[in-house]
């Protein structure tokens, strides 16, 4: 790295979450280094430090951003930056596959990028509900029916082709970072991240013959609802939900800016979907 290294901290509302970004903190400033931190307003409230919106650390230009906490904490931090620094996870949760670092190692981990690091960019999904762009997904768009035991019929158009009509309780539209998140429970596939692909997976669809699909990243998706009394919830990587109904368009493609991750060690994807899945 060159000049001052900056970087921020958010962590998850628990106190053990929070104990831990305090010590990290406090180890990082100890060593003298001339290392510039921001904190997370929510965090710094806890702690007793000035605060500083995520957004402002991205305006900041931070060498990354230190997320304690799981996947949640990481993916609300993402959607609060347009073009997302670099973020570290430290894994306080459970099955974490954003998060990379046990919370016994980050000391340590953190200790060594200092000194500098490398960056895993993915890909990310841009919605468009009616021309208004809502958050970047990193992991995924999910339609789910507005009403319990309730089905909605879909159209899946892809590059202006009919690719899926089909009566389901909702459908998942997720990266290949996010093909081990919601997607995977429903039943899709499993991608590796360098794959530049678009995951689509039906959720508990009427049809049989209704399966996931596995298509290019580049693709541009459009999503009808086709009964015009029923409504659906879009939820992004389950931070942020909208209603749609017949009327509204609502259109998915590639993202321009990718969200970012630190890389750690040398555990490759499938080491370490082996060890979060066994």
């Amino acid at each position: 790295m060159v000049g001052p290294i900056k970087i921020g901290f958010v962590s998850r509302q628990q106190p053990e979450s929070i104990r831990l970004a305090q010590m990290l903190i406090y180890q990082i400033e100890s060593e003298g280094k001339g290392v510039t931190i921001f904190v997370d307003e929510d965090l710094a409230l806890k702690i007793g430090r000035e605060g500083t919106p995520v957004a402002e650390m991205e305006r900041q230009l931070v060498d990354f951003i230190v997320s304690v906490g799981g996947d949640g904490t990481i993916l609300r931090t993402i959607h609060k930056m347009a073009d997302p620094a670099p973020i570290l996870g430290i894994n306080m949760g459970t099955l974490g596959f954003l998060v990379d670092v046990e919370p016994k190692d980050a000391v340590e981990t953190l200790s060594r990028l200092l000194a500098g690091f490398d960056v895993d960019a993915r890909s990310r999904l841009k919605l468009l509900l009616n021309g208004v762009c809502l958050p970047r997904a990193t992991n995924e768009i999910a339609f789910l029916t507005a009403s319990p035991a309730k089905m909605i019929e879909f159209e899946i158009i892809v590059d202006g082709a009919l690719m899926e009509d089909f009566r389901a309780d909702g459908v998942i539209i997720a990266t290949s970072t996010g093909s081990t998140a919601y997607a995977m429970s429903a039943g899709g596939p499993i991608v590796d991240p360098r794959v530049d692909a678009i995951v689509l997976v039906p959720m508990a669809p009427f049809k049989l013959s209704s399966r996931p699909w596995v298509i290019p990243g580049d693709s541009v998706i459009e999503v009808r609802l086709k009964l015009p009394d029923k409504e659906a919830l879009v939820v992004v990587d389950g931070q942020t939900s909208m209603v749609i109904s017949s009327k509204d368009t609502v259109v998915i493609s590639k993202a321009k800016t990718p969200a970012r991750f630190v890389k750690v060690g040398r555990e490759g994807f499938y080491a370490k979907v082996k060890s979060k899945l066994t």
